[in-house]
């Protein structure tokens, strides 16, 4: 998912460099939402990782 974010910021880059303004500002505004979509899902399995972490060591113990 982080590709496809640094994909739409990249394009929107060239597009806005080329003039296209408006078509480069929403793929910049799509790699802004893809980003911040990577990072909570990357926060929300790190959670887990670190409860279900707990729970086998309890387990164990």
């Amino acid at each position: 998912m982080l590709r496809w974010a640094i994909i739409f910021l990249v394009i929107g880059l060239v597009l806005a460099v080329l003039g296209f303004g408006g078509l480069g500002g929403a793929f910049i505004g799509i790699a802004k939402i893809l980003f911040y979509l990577a990072i909570a899902v990357f926060v929300i399995l790190l959670v887990l990782g670190l409860l279900a972490g707990r729970a086998v060591k309890d387990a164990v113990d």
